[in-house]
């Protein structure tokens, strides 16, 4: 028998994501992990527990942690996860640790192996564990397009025969992953898009997505 990972449904109310995808417990089951999914643990990713099941996970109840070897969670585990946690077991997780003195302890305090991915090196070999660009890129995406259902108009001109609408404007304030990604959107759904950063660098990468740069000065 080999290890056993597990995967648990997020207890935060405002939290959808799940630690893994069907494709995710297919390479673990290929490399011999015993791979347990609790129930429901996708929904709100919209993947049912049938999707995993079909690639070699057992769809398991939350108690099923304490047999785990390896825990794959999005947000760091609360208090009350930890105390069904095995001693020596590792856990990876968005961790969060700075400012909260507190939950790190309870982690040590609980015997795990904690692995933060949000400090995973930002370098090529890594680049598909980087959680940090990955989560960014879909944030930019994300904002564009709630900002779009708020703003509740058209984002592009309109030209008809009752007349123009003008397109809509929009500014980025930040141009990393985020911000590179949210002018992308906003550009094609059509808006005028102005940006700033405080790296002037961030210039040429602006214009290249068709974007204006509003320059800060000192």
């Amino acid at each position: 028998m080999g290890q056993t990972v597990f995967i648990p449904r997020e207890l935060d109310a405002n939290e959808p994501r799940v630690a893994a995808s069907p494709d995710t417990v297919k390479r673990l089951a290929g490399l011999g992990f015993d791979v347990i999914v609790e129930a429901g643990a996708g929904t709100r990713s919209r993947i049912p527990d049938e999707e995993f099941a079909k690639t070699g996970a057992v769809i398991g109840r939350a108690s099923d942690v304490a047999k785990a070897d390896v825990v794959l969670k999005v947000r760091r585990p609360t208090d009350a996860e930890l105390k069904s946690y095995k001693a020596g077991a590792a856990v990876i997780a968005i961790m969060d640790p700075y400012g909260n003195d507190a939950a790190v302890a309870a982690l040590a305090r609980a015997g795990v192996t904690a692995f933060s991915m949000e400090f995973m090196p930002r370098i090529t070999r890594a680049q598909s564990m980087d959680v940090l660009s990955s989560q960014a890129n879909l944030a930019g995406y994300q904002a564009v397009i709630d900002g779009a259902a708020e703003y509740d108009r058209a984002l592009p001109m309109m030209m008809t025969a009752a007349g123009t609408v003008p397109a809509a404007k929009v500014f980025i304030m930040g141009v990393g992953v985020a911000g590179l990604q949210a002018i992308a959107t906003a550009r094609r759904l059509g808006a005028v898009v102005t940006a700033t950063d405080v790296r002037p660098a961030a210039k040429e990468q602006v214009a290249s997505l068709g974007a204006k740069f509003l320059a800060v000065e000192d």
